[in-house]
């Protein structure tokens, strides 16, 4: 009988440098690794990912090649500065730019929230109760809430494992929040505060399906929650 055989060694190898690229990219998108932050050692993401060192290395050069990081011989690999707007222009500071925003947004996190509810980690699940619980601690402060409204956002597309979902959100950030893009003349007698709550108890909706779970729940809730934004946005100028 024929003896089967494997996957090829190089696709093997390239697939598990690609699994350490994912993981170093979204740490970096995410914030955790910093610009001008140094990455960790060889030996550090050998142990922490079970690759070899050449695998690493394949890793580190396809970081390198996106513009990521940048490696200085003798030194170690180091976080380049992001350009999050490059190629991407977005001004969003009228109403009707804000529901362009939305209807953008239900096309992609709808499905970045499905993915979410399958596939997230008990810590990243953490990690999106804080971000809700900072959120309202803000608003009973009467403070901005706009980095945790955002950070609750991205930790979804995060638990997506797609990195493009990251990546794109990243690109968005605070034109994503439309409360904080409309100009004075534009807002009318909004109660921006009022409208923050609301969205926090959609927000809690969306975290329940995703603790439970469940994709269906949570494809509903975030399309409850970003066509309501739409609707109040709509409605704060009596159309």
């Amino acid at each position: 009988m024929p003896i089967e055989s494997g996957p090829p060694l190089r696709r093997r190898s390239t697939n598990l440098a690609q699994g350490v690229v994912d993981a170093l990219t979204q740490r970096i998108l995410l914030g955790q690794l910093k610009p001008g932050e140094k990455l960790p050692s060889e030996s550090t993401i050998v142990l922490e990912h079970g690759v070899s060192r050449t695998v690493v290395r394949e890793a580190l050069s396809k970081l390198q090649a996106s513009g990521l990081v940048e490696t200085r011989h003798g030194i170690g690999t180091f976080v380049l500065a992001l350009h999050a707007q490059q190629g991407l222009r977005l001004h969003v500071d009228t109403v009707a730019s804000v529901r362009n925003m939305l209807e953008l947004r239900l096309g992609l996190e709808v499905q970045a929230v499905a993915l979410a509810a399958v596939r997230r980690t008990d810590a990243q699940l953490a990690h999106m109760r804080q971000a809700l619980d900072d959120y309202q601690a803000s608003l009973a402060n009467n403070d901005n809430c706009v980095e945790e409204d955002k950070r609750f956002h991205q930790l979804i597309a995060e638990a997506t494992g797609n990195t493009f979902f990251t990546e794109i959100m990243l690109h968005l950030g605070n034109a994503m929040i439309p409360r904080t893009q409309l100009k004075g003349d534009e807002r009318g007698g909004a109660d921006f505060a009022q409208l923050g709550q609301l969205a926090n108890l959609e927000h809690e909706a969306i975290f329940n399906a995703i603790k439970r779970r469940d994709p269906d729940a949570a494809r509903a809730a975030m399309v409850l929650h970003l066509t309501n934004s739409r609707d109040r946005f709509s409605g704060e100028q009596g159309r």
